[in-house]
């Protein structure tokens, strides 16, 4: 298990000073990636192998928004390893231990030189840690696109800003695009995101939202004719 301390500043608060779920988001994904270090075998395998752990899909579960100065500790832990994936758990607790965001994700092996799926040896997976799988509820990872058309809105143009250091758009910034999209006063309770192609600069996506019900919107961003996201919020 990997653990980073973190407190709820002026930069990821709403308007309400609750923590942003696109802040919470970072924090998770920042805690993932620098798991890697708890794990020498594993990065030293990686880089040998020019290979990286990008995130496939992701489900949240928001169980109390943290507000202003609070003091958080967000943990990761693999719990299942495959040569070409891996799963994991990543928690946000708050000053008493108690879990404000419950989080499973899986993550996808691919060699950095062309984007491909790489598989991992098996030496290197037998040397891995895994941690018991933590309790929440798990859902599947696919989401279908309802048949019926959804609502076309206006393309988003992928700036410099939205690219990290695998040259794609980062995961969170695909969450925080989709949000913008939401009613004003629709409280994000939960949410699955599934990751199909990664955006790059200078792309546009174009954003299509799918009302499913009053507490249930799925948006999903494409490139052309290809789906490059597809996010569902719980309200």
């Amino acid at each position: 298990m990997y653990s980073l301390q973190y407190q709820v500043t002026t930069s990821t608060c709403d308007s309400e000073g609750r923590l942003k779920l696109f802040s919470a988001l970072q924090m998770m994904q920042d805690c993932s990636e620098m798991w890697i270090d708890s794990e020498p075998g594993v990065r030293t395998y990686f880089a040998e192998q020019n290979m990286a752990q990008l995130l496939a899909s992701r489900q949240v579960e928001v169980v109390r928004v943290p507000r202003f100065k609070e003091k958080l500790t967000v943990t990761t832990s693999v719990y299942g390893m495959k040569p070409m994936f891996g799963f994991r758990n990543t928690f946000i607790y708050d000053a008493e231990g108690q879990p404000c965001y419950r989080t499973w994700s899986m993550g996808a092996f691919v060699d950095k030189s062309n984007g491909r799926l790489k598989r991992v040896d098996e030496a290197t997976i037998a040397s891995m840690t895994l941690e018991p799988q933590l309790e929440m509820t798990y859902a599947d990872r696919r989401i279908i696109l309802p048949k019926e058309a959804g609502l076309v809105q206006a393309p988003i143009r992928v700036m410099r800003a939205d690219i990290d250091y695998n040259r794609h758009v980062n995961n969170a910034n695909y969450i925080r695009m989709a949000m913008e999209l939401l009613p004003e006063d629709f409280e994000v309770r939960g949410l699955r995101v599934e990751y199909r192609v990664a955006a790059k600069l200078g792309d546009v996506l174009t954003p299509t939202v799918y009302h499913l019900a009053a507490d249930t919107i799925i948006v999903a961003l494409s490139i052309g004719s290809e789906v490059s996201m597809i996010v569902e919020f719980k309200g």
